[in-house]
């Protein structure tokens, strides 16, 4: 899931009303009843469960009723804790628990691709769905159990539509730790410009493009986003680039294709409100510079993370579904 703007759900509208108790029960239902049991052993997994509702009710609910209201994540969330049987019982622990998930979300591994064309001279980026949001590689959070190559080819296939899983090579990836949170990128090369990219989510995606390797941010300050030499927005990108340039100096191959469009960046694929897209439409590029002092290292653990609270319970699914039903 791209960064930088958030989970990337639209967050706009203009309405005012709330969903109803029918749509917040058919949510709960489908996003939390009927998960599998290792799902319900936790907050931190419930709430993972919740914001995928969440995304579902921005995504489609809304579109089907235009007079419903925006939510933000924390907003579904409080009221899904308040208006649903299963949840209602928890709703006085709503602030450490949903504050215990924020903080877990932070720690949850990070897996990617850094997808690079025929020339090894750039490299796919893709842009978060909120106004303001940066560029960034296709990358996301691991699921449960999840290894880490197998959430790389999910993500990559999420954000832009492209297979990877015969291209991956598990040796070849760049890993740091900021903070703690693990972040590995797979490196994959010799994709062709022409190659077809189209998002598979809705509103997580507003822009595919080529980005040449030269014009990313090459250093850091206290911000994760960081402006390149051409004055574009990048979130998480300064920590992989040098180690990426010496990656490509060491394996790429000795005779590379240009691209028909020299160095320049090119856009692959773009939405508008209209909800048509658009093809190989050159980048705007202005100047600026800024940039997180990170942690790098070869290699990390994924040890227990916070928020241990209140996991010592178990919903009793059929005496909840006889108040709904």
């Amino acid at each position: 899931m791209a960064a930088g703007g958030g989970n990337g759900k639209a967050q706009g509208g203009h309405s005012s009303r709330l969903p109803s108790q029918e749509m917040l029960d058919d949510l709960c239902s489908r996003f939390v009843l009927n998960a599998p049991e290792e799902e319900l052993e936790s907050f931190e997994r419930i709430l993972f469960l919740l914001e995928q509702a969440h995304w579902f009710y921005e995504d489609n609910t809304m579109e089907q009723n235009a007079s419903l209201k925006s939510l933000t994540l924390r907003e579904f969330t409080a009221l899904m804790f308040q208006k649903c049987v299963a949840l209602r019982p928890y709703i006085a622990h709503f602030d450490d628990i949903y504050k215990n998930f924020t903080s877990y979300k932070t720690s949850v591994p990070v897996t990617g691709a850094i997808i690079l064309d025929e020339s090894y001279e750039r490299c796919l980026m893709v842009k978060g769905w909120k106004p303001g949001a940066s560029w960034t590689f296709p990358r996301g959070k691991k699921n449960k159990d999840e290894e880490d190559h197998n959430c790389a080819i999910r993500e990559v296939w999420e954000e832009t539509g492209f297979d990877v899983s015969e291209l991956i090579r598990t040796d070849d990836h760049l890993e740091v730790v900021i903070g703690q949170q693990r972040m590995r990128l797979f490196i994959v090369g010799g994709v062709p410009e022409e190659t077809l990219f189209i998002p598979q989510t809705k509103k997580e995606i507003s822009e595919i493009a080529w980005h040449r390797i030269e014009d990313l941010p090459k250093h850091s300050n206290e911000s994760s986003h960081n402006r390149g030499p051409t004055g574009l927005k990048y979130y998480m990108v300064w920590p992989f680039l040098r180690p990426l340039q010496a990656w490509i100096v060491k394996n790429r191959p000795l005779i590379t294709l240009k691209s028909d469009n020299g160095s320049k960046g090119v856009t692959v694929w773009k939405a508008n409100t209209s909800g048509h897209t658009t093809f190989s439409t050159p980048i705007m590029v202005s100047h600026s510079v800024t940039v997180v002092a990170v942690k790098e290292t070869t290699s990390t653990s994924f040890v227990d993370l916070p928020g241990k609270s209140f996991r010592n319970f178990r919903f009793d699914v059929p005496q909840i579904v006889s108040h709904i039903v």
